[in-house]
C-alpha cells in the first residue's frame, strides 16, 4: 500500500503486516476529523468536500454506497484513483480516465501532502478532503458511513435513516461482528502465512455467512425489514465475495449464490437506484488476481463466473 513518514513517501508494497502466527493485520486508519452541521472546522456545506476512492476497494465501496443510497452525488463529488496501485501507491492514470481534478496531482500521496504537509501514516482511501481549506477530514470508512448522513440530512434526496435510534444496539452488534469476521475475514484468509491462520479466517468467514443466512429467513435485511448501515457494511463484501475472494483469496467453502436467503438479499440491493452504478465486477477480478509473488505469481486473471446479478 506504500506510506508516508513525515511527508515522504515510502513504498513498501512487498511488506504485509502478520502476526507471529502468520495472520494478516490491519493497519488502523488515523484521519478521523468529523463533519458536523455547528461544526467551525469542518461545517456541512454542500460541494465543500471531495471523496477519493477506488472502484476496487471494499472499504471505499462502503462510502460510495451511502452516497449513492441518500442521492449525495451532486454535494459530495468523488475523484477515483487508478484501481491498480503501483509504486507510488494510488495513483492517477489520466490515460486510463482517472484524474484528479483538483491539483492535478498524480498519486494519491501528493493530497494527503497537500492536506496535512508532514503526514506519517498510510496512503489510504476512501479519503474524503476539505476542498476550501486544504484539510485532510477522514480517511475511516467506519465514520464515513456515519457521519455522511447526519451531516448532509437536508441535502438528501431520500428518506433512509440508515441509523435509526432504536436499532442503534443491535446494527452496532452487526457491525462488529461483520467487520472482524466477515469484512476483514475474507483479507486474513487470502494474505494467512500458515495453515492454522488461514483455516481459522475462513472458519470465521462462513460461520457469518451461514449465520447472515439464518438471519435472512425471516428479515429482509440484517435488522428487521428496513435497511441500514449494518447492510451497507456488508454488501460490499458480498459483491466481490463470487468474483474474487472465492478463489484468489481461497474462501471457497461455498459461494454467495450458492446462499439462498444470501443470494436473493444482495440482488435485491443490488437493483436499488444508484447501486449497480457502484459495483464494478470486472475490476474485482483483475484486481485480486493481479500478479503477487505469494499469490498470484503468474499473474493469470481467471475468466469470470457466469453468475448474473440482475433479479
Amino acid at each position: 500500500m506504500g506510506q508516508l513518514i513525515n511527508g515522504q513517501w515510502i513504498d513498501d508494497a512487498g511488506m504485509v503486516a502478520l502476526s507471529e502466527g502468520g495472520e494478516w493485520q490491519r493497519t488502523p486508519s488515523i484521519v478521523r476529523n468529523w463533519i458536523g452541521a455547528d461544526s467551525p472546522d469542518f461545517p456541512a456545506e454542500p460541494g465543500r468536500y471531495r471523496l477519493y476512492a477506488a472502484w476496487n476497494c471494499p472499504w471505499a465501496h462502503r462510502v460510495l454506497l451511502t452516497r449513492a443510497l441518500l442521492g449525495l452525488e451532486d454535494v459530495i463529488p468523488v475523484s477515483f484513483t487508478s484501481p491498480s496501485r503501483n509504486s507510488n501507491g494510488w495513483v492517477f492514470d489520466q490515460n486510463a480516465g482517472y484524474v484528479n481534478d483538483l491539483f492535478g496531482s498524480s498519486a494519491l500521496h501528493e493530497i494527503y501532502i497537500a492536506g496535512e504537509p508532514g503526514y506519517t501514516g498510510r496512503v489510504s482511501v476512501p479519503l474524503l478532503y476539505d476542498t476550501k481549506t486544504n484539510r485532510l477530514v477522514s480517511n475511516e470508512s467506519a465514520d464515513l458511513v456515519r457521519m455522511l448522513p447526519q451531516a448532509f440530512a437536508t441535502s438528501t434526496t431520500t428518506s433512509i435513516d440508515l441509523y435509526p435510534k432504536t436499532l442503534r444496539s443491535e446494527i452496532d452488534r452487526w457491525n462488529d461482528r461483520i467487520h472482524s469476521k466477515l469484512n476483514n475475514g475474507v483479507y486474513r484468509a487470502g494474505f494467512s502465512e500458515s495453515q492454522s491462520a488461514y483455516e481459522a479466517a475462513v472458519e470465521d468467514v462462513f460461520e457469518t455467512l451461514d449465520t447472515i443466512e439464518e438471519r435472512l429467513v425471516d428479515n429482509a435485511y440484517l435488522v428487521g425489514d428496513k435497511l441500514t448501515e449494518a447492510d451497507v457494511r456488508l454488501f460490499p463484501t458480498l459483491a466481490r465475495f463470487d468474483v474474487a475472494y472465492f478463489g484468489a483469496f481461497k474462501c471457497s467453502r461455498r459461494r454467495v449464490c450458492d446462499y439462498r436467503n444470501i443470494w436473493k438479499y444482495a440482488r435485491k440491493f443490488y437493483a436499488r437506484d444508484g447501486i449497480a452504478d457502484t459495483v464494478k465486477f470486472d475490476i474485482y477480478r483483475r484486481g485480486y488476481f493481479s500478479r503477487s509473488e505469494k499469490r498470484n505469481p503468474l499473474g493469470i486473471i481467471p475468466i469470470a463466473p457466469d453468475i448474473d446479478w440482475t433479479l
